[in-house]
């Protein structure tokens, strides 16, 4: 086992601290869910890494990378699907505004959260290209799993963190008028995410 997890840590950082489409959807569930839903989020983006994990230490995401037009199509169903994650965050804020939030309030779900990290192009080549590096002369599964583990490890506590107090902020301001914003500028950013993908 010849990891080199002390040198992944700085490779992992800039990338786990970043806005991306985890963080935005994250701080949409927390607003929306409260814990519960922060937490499916959370659960949804670890699964997601292990995922990756998994794909890359049995060679299928080097296979998918290698075919242009199976990558290709990837990255089209990857920007659409975040589009459209996009789109019902904004639609969510706007009835917000209007005072129908109740009823169309869009909490992401696990599954929602996994396949956003699955299909997010950034994420197959960061595994492919960055973690890679850092999993050995081997790079077997069990590799690439404990290295998906240090990155869950710091995803969870930077987005908890952050979505705490968020949360608490709450308190502080209408949860309404947050929830508009944050929703609004969510949505913009996966839209924005979204289409920077499919221009790489």
């Amino acid at each position: 086992m010849d990891m080199n997890i002390l040198g992944f840590m700085p490779a992992l950082l800039p990338v786990a601290l970043s806005p991306g489409a985890s963080f935005t959807l994250v701080m949409n569930s927390a607003l929306e869910g409260g814990h519960r839903g922060l937490f499916r989020t959370l659960a949804g983006t670890a699964l997601g890494i292990y995922t990756h994990a998994v794909l890359i230490g049995l060679g299928i995401t080097a296979v998918l990378v290698s075919s242009p037009e199976t990558f290709a199509l990837l990255k089209v169903f990857g920007t659409a699907y975040l589009l459209w994650l996009g789109v019902m965050l904004i639609l969510s804020g706007i009835k917000a505004n209007s005072g129908g939030f109740a009823d169309i309030k869009h909490c992401v779900t696990l599954k929602q959260a996994w396949l956003a990290n699955v299909l997010n192009p950034k994420a197959i080549l960061f595994y492919l290209t960055v973690v890679s590096q850092f999993a050995g002369i081997k790079g077997d599964v069990f590799n690439y799993l404990m290295l998906a583990s240090v990155h869950v490890m710091v995803m969870i506590l930077w987005l908890f963190a952050v979505s705490q107090m968020l949360i608490f902020s709450v308190k502080k301001t209408n949860p309404l008028v947050l929830k508009k914003y944050v929703n609004i500028a969510g949505g913009m950013l996966l839209i924005a995410f979204s289409l920077h993908n499919l221009t790489q």
